[in-house]
């Protein structure tokens, strides 16, 4: 557990993943993030970095599933990511920036830092604290990467950060020892767990620690039946939403 304290509002709030998304809303856009706005609920987002290192709020590693274009999401610069339209939508990819001031402390965001096997985190966690400097609304940071969180303790140990996990194929803490290595390495202020992961006796046994749990993704009702019981916050979307 944490020896910092976590802010109360951060288990108060229901969060949209992505943003308030759907037909014709792409994830992650600002009109996502205003539609979440509108229904009183918290926000989640993913960050990605562009070439020439701003903060994206974009999930994908690629820029194919959600655009027209191609190519690393990465390796475009952030004036022309901007550019580029969301398939089905007039909408575009946000800055952190441009988010935050759409939020203007309104409800709290949930930031996650994307990351991967080979990739330099820091340079993100970086240019993310920089862009919240000046910001005045409740927000957290969190991630898969446990480094993320250990960066944040060091160079901002006044943010909010958590550890997000999952125990499926797709993660990289599918076993007990990575799961308790990645923990140990983060030392995070708050879990995000795989909701198809809950119940957990370990969760469990951290959550009545004093430890926040927070579960993703919300879907549907089953998983949201599950997620009151289990978890202190809901990150949810489509049928799992209130």
């Amino acid at each position: 557990m944490s020896e910092r304290a976590v802010p109360e509002w951060l288990t108060q709030w229901e969060y949209a993943h992505r943003g308030k998304h759907g037909e014709g809303v792409p994830e992650n856009s600002l009109a996502a993030a205003q539609l979440a706005i509108d229904a009183g609920m918290g926000i989640e987002c993913d960050i990605q970095r562009s070439v020439d290192d701003h903060p994206i709020v974009f999930h994908d590693w690629e820029v194919d599933r959600l655009t027209s274009s191609t190519g690393l999401t990465g390796s475009h610069a952030a004036a022309q990511l901007s550019d580029l339209a969301y398939i089905g939508s007039s909408e575009h990819p946000a800055t952190l920036t441009q988010l935050l001031n759409l939020i203007n402390g309104q409800v709290p965001v949930l930031i996650e830092i994307k990351s991967k096997p080979g990739y330099d985190v820091a340079r993100s966690c970086a240019i993310v604290a920089q862009a919240c400097q000046s910001y005045h609304g409740p927000f957290a940071v969190m991630s898969f990467d446990p480094r993320v969180a250990r960066w944040f303790r060091k160079n901002a140990p006044q943010l909010c950060c958590g550890l997000v996990m999952r125990e499926d194929e797709h993660g990289n803490t599918q076993k007990p020892w990575q799961r308790w290595l990645a923990h140990s390495i983060a030392k995070p202020d708050f879990l995000a767990y795989h909701i198809a992961a809950l119940p957990s006796a370990r969760v469990a046994k951290l959550r009545d620690g004093g430890l926040p749990v927070l579960t993703w993704t919300v879907n549907s009702a089953e998983t949201r039946a599950r997620a009151l019981q289990y978890a202190d916050a809901l990150i949810s979307e489509g049928a799992g939403l209130a």
